[in-house]
């Protein structure tokens, strides 16, 4: 989200629609999330305050969708055809991100970050690495502000969406399923110390190449992934109906509880952190999986909200650069900005589809071609969300 991403379905197999559903109203937080960033100080008074944990949402939705997908497959299909595929998936939009950061790059200009400083030489050297997905370190990255990708902040979560692709193909899926719940069961511990007893108290982390910050993310991808993917191999569907209006629901307000403790209990904080990611979140995935659409409005949704959702991740920041800017030049409220965040919310939306349509289906297609997969395959490369 990102991703954020998921994995080819066999055709033998039913489609998760109500999660394609569920991940574009996770995309939609994370906009908002992101247009608030403009008017907090800190995490401490953030509006829609949890909206980071989007991503780890994204990431349970991976493991279990890579489990889903690719489980039975390995004994015909090559790690170097998995990691095709992946990058197929995955690395145009990490592509254009980068690209509309860069185009926009001199249009962002405030008092937080001077772009008039940083050459056209710099900033082309920056758009192959960050196209490349290369992580900047702090103090070299042109924005200043410590980002992994200063042209597309949220490409960090790709990063680590990559890290797990690996560690899944070459480990990970070798795990008989006791062994991948120690793994779930540890690595669950790891993050909510680190939720709890960190120095954050929060998991709004993996963005930057710091310790701090390469340890939260590294946890995060671990847990979520791992439990997702053992979701997968455990999964016994219920009878549920209105999962993806409860799923829905249910993670438009987690996202928006304001911030637990405040500065002199970090911990508190910590405990909602752990608590959404441990357990809610893996309840909503299970309903999700459960669920299914019964009318065509709710499939229509489902099918228009997974279409977007990575496209909207990996497009919507350059505006928040470009928004946070304006806020800070013009000492803007929000309510002031509020045209302007609704026109960035909604051409957004309009520019996700936009890509989804004309760039990243028929380049997807284009490279699936190239690779020498089958017909049935592009196919099913192409219906991956």
């Amino acid at each position: 989200m990102v991703h954020h991403s998921s994995a080819a379905f066999s055709d033998t197999k039913p489609h998760y629609h109500i999660l394609d559903g569920l991940r574009g109203v996770a995309a939609l937080t994370v906009v908002w999330f992101h247009i608030f960033e403009a008017f907090a100080t800190s995490h401490l008074d953030q509006q829609i305050n949890h909206g980071y944990l989007a991503v780890d949402f994204f990431f349970i939705l991976s493991g279990f969708v890579m489990g889903y997908a690719y489980d039975d497959r390995w004994k015909t299909m090559k790690v170097r055809e998995f990691f095709k595929r992946r990058l197929i998936r995955l690395h145009p939009m990490v592509v254009m991100g980068t690209l509309i950061g860069a185009v926009m790059f001199y249009f962002q200009g405030c008092s937080v970050w001077d772009v008039s400083k940083i050459s056209v030489t710099t900033l082309l050297i920056a758009t192959v690495i960050g196209a490349l997905l290369i992580p900047a370190t702090p103090g070299t990255e042109i924005r200043g502000v410590g980002e992994m990708f200063p042209l597309n902040g949220p490409s960090w979560s790709l990063f680590f969406e990559y890290i797990g692709n690996i560690l899944y193909a070459l480990f990970i899926r070798k795990l008989p399923t006791k062994a991948l719940k120690v793994l779930v069961l540890l690595a669950g511990l790891g993050l909510s110390a680190f939720a709890i007893w960190g120095p954050y108290g929060d998991l709004c982390v993996g963005y930057s190449l710091t310790g701090d910050n390469m340890l939260g993310g590294s946890l995060r991808l671990l847990f979520s992934f791992s439990a997702g993917l053992l979701m997968s191999r455990v999964f016994r569907p219920i009878k549920v109906k209105g999962a993806f209006w409860i799923g829905g629901m249910g993670i438009l307000v987690l996202s928006a509880i304001p911030r637990i403790g405040g500065s002199e209990h970090l911990w508190m904080n910590g405990i909602y952190d752990t608590f959404c990611v441990l357990a809610v979140f893996p309840l909503l995935v299970y309903l999700g999986a459960s669920g299914r659409t019964t009318d065509k409005i709710t499939t229509r949704l489902c099918k228009f909200l997974g279409d977007i959702s990575y496209p909207l991740y990996m497009v919507h920041y350059p505006f928040i650069y470009l928004y946070y800017a304006w806020v800070k030049n013009q000492n803007l409220t929000f309510v002031q900005s509020l045209p302007g965040a609704l026109s960035l919310f909604f051409g957004s939306v309009l520019l996700a589809y936009l890509c989804m349509r004309f760039y990243d289906g028929p380049v997807r297609r284009f490279l699936t071609k190239r690779s020498g997969q089958t017909r049935n395959a592009a196919q099913r490369q192409i219906r991956e969300n």
